[in-house]
């Protein structure tokens, strides 16, 4: 027996015999330096092929006169109404009271009645409000789009004059905006080469078909300063006006259409301005856009004020954080009834209140518990409003999700047993006692500095992004396996706290991953101003910043998000419309948010110029609605599609272990770092190049009308099971 062999424990040597000659050689190297417990690991695959790009749809849309030309399967499909909410959950966050969705039921009801809600659908990493959506809006993950680590990512900037060389930026930025225009003058939304991210518009206004947007991230202005430079580039006259107006976020933010090529709803009558997209793919020509409720309103409600589902006059976008169901859905049910057939909705979430005072809610507690009464109306208000206009799942595709599921940071009710409905839950006020509402707000910069007094915050200062999972940025940014780097990982994986709820010691830090493992995960692009230290997932009850008291309950803020648990990257997908199948409700199809859009997609008989991360979901749609490629071979294309989620989703199985790999390297001395870090970028490039080359016959099936050939696609579905096992084994050793 060779070297080689006699170092791979027995029950792997069997699962090598059956694998193609290339990936067993590839895959027993690994393997055996696994066993070998080497501090240095050359990495000898080769990069990693970059799949073929999709043949680009023609530049020029259709005219006007030509309408909206979606191709689904058998014609039916006129609109598309996508709304995705900010945490509104399916899943019971107390299991005595109804969770978000069973107090909508005219909105549960709709797709379970007439479609598929599944409940095995997932989130990427880190689980923030941008990532999320944009996720589902592209279909890539951040490595893709450049929004991987955080809501609003603060990297390392040589040329910012802060004592840390850091720069702030939010993502909530219009779509072709820049980060700095003087300090980093690169796109918000980037793609791994450099590029702009291609917009997800563009396959529908090419159809001829007019795009609304409504709060939904990116895709129309989110602030009054770089989007409205960014968007009246080339109209000085407007641009001035706009930054003169004292109510700019009203009149300007947050609702935009994006139009077929000549359609007179976005001409220069109604100040049109042209939709500007410098790096699309195949180009983007003539095609014109309307920004703001000043200038939709009057095309949306052309007979008299613009009202909310309630009847009462919106005099303007009322912000990303406060809008609610009346509003989103009024603004949607009116571009869909006034020449706008595809809309995308944002609607916030109903677990804090919206109206003063701002705090957060409770589960049961009677202001959400009216909140969601109110959503549920909004809901049965707009759903009717539909039908009487003959916008119904006949002819109609819906789609609703949810970006992360908040986590409740806070305590049982005083009155356990309490259902919400009938009997309101109650908490106790303010900051002391079991029975608060509130995340625990912790100092990091203290805690780390009594961990280890050696480390000197003057000399080597840092900074990270204030969330539950705080994305860690030292001052220079030193190498990942640097002497500084590695104390401060260490040091981080230490931390405790005595929960100031309970009494209990808590573990703050469930795992760790720097740039080798964020790769892995896809969290990161090549962008070195974007690239962090490490990220700290902590426990989901704790909020970090860098100031204040070691710990305190902040009653303002009780829903965390961003870190890695089953509660957070946990939520729904739900379909109905010609195609989709009536499954009710279902959980057998694990599926994430780059499912979403290539599902979408194939429905309506569309593609993008660019090759999606996810894939179409075969198993909630009818045979007759699947493209040829996939129905012509659907046993095959689903087995390859659900081995390739497993490897390639960042909380898929293989993701997930692989965290437990990275916590170990970064909490291990340097020898075991040094191992386990080789370990994850040997995985890392394996997982790619077999990632890509399934994900490649996927999308020929999907897109090109190739089927899926039985032998390849089970040795691909081989190959990955083996390499699934392989991680985990390792995870576990």
């Amino acid at each position: 027996m060779n070297q080689t062999s006699s170092i791979i424990p027995k029950r792997f040597r069997s699962k090598l015999r059956d694998l193609s000659p290339v990936f067993r050689q590839v895959l027993a190297a690994t393997i055996s330096l696994a066993f070998a417990l080497s501090s240095v690991m050359p990495l000898l695959v080769p990069a990693t092929a970059q799949a073929a790009p999709m043949p680009a749809p023609p530049q020029n849309a259709p005219s006007s006169a030509g309408g909206c030309a979606l191709n689904s399967a058998r014609g039916e499909i006129k609109h598309v109404i996508y709304i995705q909410f900010d945490n509104v959950h399916f899943t019971r966050d107390n299991p005595t009271v109804p969770s978000d969705l069973e107090q909508m039921p005219h909105l549960l009801n709709f797709f379970v009645n007439n479609g598929t809600l599944s409940t095995n659908h997932h989130t990427p990493l880190i689980a923030h409000t941008a990532d999320d959506i944009i996720t589902s809006l592209t279909g890539v993950y951040g490595e893709r789009h450049g929004q991987p680590v955080a809501n609003s990512y603060n990297y390392f900037n040589p040329k910012a004059s802060d004592g840390l060389g850091s720069t702030f930026t939010s993502s909530f930025t219009y779509w072709t905006d820049l980060v700095d225009p003087v300090a980093d003058p690169t796109f918000s939304l980037l793609t791994a080469d450099g590029k702009n991210a291609p917009a997800p518009w563009v396959p529908f206004t090419r159809a001829g078909c007019n795009f609304g947007a409504v709060s939904i991230a990116n895709m129309e202005m989110e602030n009054t300063n770089s989007d409205l430079k960014t968007v009246f580039a080339n109209d000085p006259t407007e641009l001035a006006l706009a930054l003169a107006d004292k109510n700019a976020a009203a009149d300007f933010e947050g609702i935009a259409i994006h139009c077929a090529s000549g359609n007179a709803l976005c001409s220069s009558q109604h100040h049109g301005e042209p939709d500007v997209l410098p790096q699309e793919p195949n180009g983007y020509s003539g095609f014109n856009a309307l920004f703001g409720h000043k200038f939709v309103a009057p095309v949306i409600s052309p007979n008299g004020p613009f009202l909310d589902l309630n009847g009462k006059p919106l005099n303007g976008f009322p912000g990303f954080g406060g809008i609610s169901a009346y509003q989103a859905l009024a603004y949607t049910a009116a571009m869909q009834e006034n020449g706008v057939p595809v809309t995308y909705s944002y609607i916030s979430d109903a677990h804090d209140s919206h109206s003063a005072p701002f705090r957060a809610f409770g589960p049961g507690e009677a202001g959400y518990v009216a909140q969601l009464a109110a959503y549920d109306d909004a809901f049965n208000k707009f759903f009717t409003r539909l039908e009487n206009d003959g916008i119904t799942p006949d002819n109609t595709l819906c789609i609703l999700t949810a970006d992360e599921n908040d986590h409740f940071a806070g305590g049982p009710p005083t009155n356990p047993g309490c259902d919400g409905v009938n009997i309101p839950c109650t908490y106790t006020p303010g900051t002391v006692g079991p029975n608060t509402v509130g995340e625990l707000l912790s100092n990091i910069q203290s805690l780390l500095g009594k961990e280890d007094p050696s480390l000197n915050f003057t000399n080597t200062p840092f900074d990270i992004h204030f969330d539950m999972a705080p994305v860690f940025y030292i001052s220079g940014q030193p190498a990942r396996d640097s002497a500084i780097a590695r104390q401060f990982e260490r040091d981080t994986s230490k931390l405790t706290l005595v929960n100031p709820r309970t009494g209990n010691t808590d573990t703050l830090t469930r795992f760790l991953a720097d740039p080798v493992e964020l790769k892995l995960l896809h969290m990161i692009t090549d962008d070195p101003l974007r690239t962090p230290t490490y990220v700290m997932f902590g426990d989901p009850d704790y909020f970090f910043q860098t100031f204040g008291p070691d710990v305190v309950v902040n009653p303002g803020f009780a829903w965390n998000h961003g870190g890695v648990s089953p509660d957070i990257n946990v939520t729904y997908l739900a379909l109905a419309g010609p195609g989709v199948k009536n499954k009710g409700v279902d959980d057998d199809v694990w599926s994430d948010h780059t499912d979403i859009r290539p599902t979408m997609l194939a429905l309506v008989g569309l593609k993008d110029d660019y090759q999606s991360q996810g894939r179409v979901l075969a198993e909630d749609l009818h045979h007759w609605a699947l493209p040829d490629g996939v129905e012509d071979n659907r046993g095959e294309f689903v087995e390859l599609a659900r081995a390739y989620k497993r490897i390639n989703a960042p909380v898929g199985e293989l993701g997930l272990a692989s965290l437990k790999i990275s916590t170990k390297a970064l909490a291990g001395d340097d020898a075991t770092y040094a191992n386990l870090e080789n370990q994850l970028s040997f995985i890392t490039s394996l997982r790619n190049h077999l990632a890509d080359e399934m994900l490649e016959r996927l999308t020929d099936a999907e897109f090109h009308g190739k089927r899926i050939s039985k032998e390849e696609g089970r040795e691909l579905v081989r190959e990955s099971q083996a390499l699934a096992d392989y991680v985990n084994w390792l995870a576990a050793h």
